[in-house]
């Protein structure tokens, strides 16, 4: 087990006598509520908390105005971990035991499902209560926190690995709510690829024979052009019929799409100018991205060249997959065998058993399931995802963090959001559910706090324990062929000069003279 020492019980103390404070950020963040490349207040909280702690701030990072780096102290080792606040569209919750979006916005507004409330704030604890032991020790290092917008279409990481914001650091921490505490050991994340595609009908007239214009006619009664919903709605189709071609049903991958813009003309005889849809996919392999992609693009080009529209496509990210790392597992997870499993009090436990009676479940003793409450070690976890997967799989699901460990060494620590107990097996609670108890500080924040005392006495090994960096160092040398650049290495996907798309139509709350509103509006029932 890691040990225990004076710096690293002072940064885990810090953290104990700052919990109502840093639960208040937390509800202030989940409050927010605010979605992919729009979350202004929150990064804006974010900065302010972190300026007010003697932190240098860069707001805007790589282009994208929600990202922002934080860096404190000079000198390495240079030690970095992320915060991620976006929510999701169609998750609205408040903080009840019965499904209720949250009063005056709509019902499909943004919501906090993994949470990434609670991610973020984890990440803050940690960073802050390492920075207080550096201070009262007076310890030499430099600590970073990344703002990191967007997740939910994996979208700022790629970006800041591109435009070399990961360079010249020696570690990193990765931390993400999960149902179990553990870190992740081999099987890391996978690939997500992203992209826009719009048709454009500049033409019209093109497509209309002159001679029905002529005499009586005119362009009321002639034919109208296709146009780019057609475009988008065969592109759609063509999609769903070519998914089965698109690659072998083994091992795991996804598809999805997402209507962002369609029409920008009256339903009059005039063809719709202007459609746009993201695809959104994730495999375990670049190469299984790359023919995804090929055939994305090709069924693209065709209801283009059919509804005489023009297409254009626009990457929205590109992941690369993860890269592991036993050294940072192994110290970081010492950390959490040293720190100890969430515990859940009463309050907590009442508040699941008033979801399972509103579901019509008899109220359980214990409402919360084993996993949420003892610790997993990383290689018993990697054989339980192991059984799912080909021997042929080495990454599995996505998420954008896989972009760091590619420039220094690093660990993916997971602590447990609550997971409530099924009554059957196989039964599935509702999203509200798992939502609902997000919000809930006696919930939440006993999995939060874990995760913060764990990334702080991880980075207080980091900083004093000079073995455990270069144990960690040499690995990440060995598994990438001699480093950054190395034989093994997978550079960024993304360009540096790659542009993010945040000036594309994503949801988002407005303002109006009614106050604010989702984007979306609002439903006749």
């Amino acid at each position: 087990m890691t040990a225990m020492y004076p710096e690293k019980q002072w940064a885990l103390n810090w953290i104990d006598e700052r919990r109502s404070w840093l639960s208040a950020f937390h509800q202030e963040i989940w409050n927010y509520a605010e979605p992919a490349w729009r979350e202004y207040r929150s990064a804006k909280a974010y900065c302010d908390l972190l300026r007010s702690q003697g932190f240098e701030v860069e707001e805007g990072t790589g282009g994208m105005p929600t990202a922002f780096k934080a860096v404190y102290g000079d000198g390495g080792p240079v030690l970095a971990t992320y915060a991620e606040y976006d929510a999701v569209p169609g998750n609205s919750q408040q903080q009840t035991p019965h499904r209720a979006p949250r009063p005056g916005l709509h019902p499909w507004a943004a919501g906090h499902t993994d949470p990434h409330s609670s991610l973020g704030v984890a990440a803050l604890a940690g960073v802050l209560g390492a920075k207080a032991a550096m201070e009262r020790g007076r310890l030499k290092g430099t600590l970073a926190i990344f703002g990191e917008p967007a997740e939910k279409v994996c979208g700022s990481k790629p970006v800041h690995a591109a435009k070399g914001y990961y360079d010249d650091h020696d570690a990193f921490i990765s931390y993400h709510p999960h149902p179990t505490n553990t870190t992740i050991w081999d099987t890391h994340c996978g690939s997500y690829w992203s992209a826009v595609f719009t048709f454009e009908c500049h033409d019209p007239e093109d497509w209309v024979d002159p001679a029905l214009l002529a005499g009586p006619f005119h362009s009321h009664t002639a034919p109208r052009c296709p146009g780019a919903i057609d475009a988008l709605c065969l592109m759609y189709t063509n999609v769903k019929y070519a998914k089965e071609a698109m690659y072998p049903h083994t091992g795991s991958w996804t598809l999805n799409e997402f209507i962002m813009a369609g029409g920008q003309c009256t339903s009059d005889n005039l063809p719709p100018r202007f459609s746009q849809i993201q695809y959104a996919w994730r495999s375990p392999t670049l190469d299984i991205q790359q023919r995804i992609f090929d055939v994305l693009e090709e069924n693209a080009r065709r209801a283009a060249q059919v509804t005489g529209c023009q297409l254009s496509v626009r990457w929205v990210t590109k992941t690369r997959v993860g890269l592991a790392n036993h050294a940072m597992a192994a110290l970081t997870y010492g950390n959490l065998a040293l720190v100890g499993p969430p515990t859940f009090d009463e309050k907590a436990r009442e508040f699941a058993r008033a979801i399972q009676r509103n579901l019509g479940i008899e109220p359980m003793d214990e409402p919360f399931t084993g996993e949420c409450r003892r610790l997993t070690p990383p290689e018993e976890y990697e054989g339980q995802v192991r059984r799912q997967l080909p021997p042929w799989q080495k990454n599995f699901t996505s998420d954008d963090y896989v972009d760091y460990t590619w420039h220094a060494p690093t660990v993916r620590l997971h602590t447990s959001r609550p997971a409530l107990k099924p009554p059957t097996p196989g039964f599935r609670y509702p999203a509200w559910a798992h939502n609902a108890l997000g919000g809930v500080s006696h919930c939440i924040d006993p999995g939060m706090l874990v995760a913060g005392k764990t990334i702080a006495a991880t980075l207080i090994d980091l900083l004093t324990q000079p073995d455990a960096l270069t144990e960690a160092k040499d690995e990440f040398r060995r598994r990438t062929g001699g480093g950054v650049g190395g034989s093994r290495w997978t550079a960024p996907l993304l360009p540096r000069d790659f542009a993010p798309p945040v000036d594309l139509r994503w949801p988002e709350y407005v303002q109006t003279p009614r106050g604010e509103e989702w984007w979306l509006p609002t439903p006749l029932a």
